[in-house]
């Protein structure tokens, strides 16, 4: 089970009434461009997460309640917020730059991103092709 609170900000797609989770703290690509992002229907992707609340409306979390029992079951720690600073922007660009720096192994992967023979040291599936 994850010990850390993951910031969290949910939205809703006015053209379908969906709820996206947003986490603007995890990186989705190896820029930081990206932040990771949850929906019932697609579970986890990547979000320009500027765009997505342009586009998108706010909700409480009353009525997020069915995502966060999801995200809930599935191991997060959820700690919601209204407000992204430009703190958080650069954190999550600086957990990328960590990812995209750190030691590479040699082995075979699947694309998974994370090598079991290594222990969970992180590689890029990309320099594999």
């Amino acid at each position: 089970m994850n010990e850390q609170e993951t910031l969290v900000i949910f939205r809703r797609w006015p053209e379908t009434g969906d709820i996206i989770a947003l986490f603007p703290e995890l990186p989705s690509d190896y820029e930081g461009r990206l932040c990771d992002a949850y929906e019932h229907v697609g579970q986890h992707g990547g979000a320009d997460y500027h765009g997505v609340v342009q586009a998108t409306r706010p909700v409480t979390e009353e009525d997020a309640n069915g995502l966060i029992a999801e995200l809930t079951r599935i191991g997060y720690r959820l700690k919601p917020i209204k407000r992204v600073s430009q703190r958080v922007h650069g954190s999550r660009r600086a957990a990328a730059r960590a990812i995209r720096n750190a030691p590479m192994c040699r082995h075979k992967h699947s694309e998974t991103g994370v090598c079991a023979a290594c222990s969970g040291v992180t590689f890029n599936p990309e320099a594999e092709r």
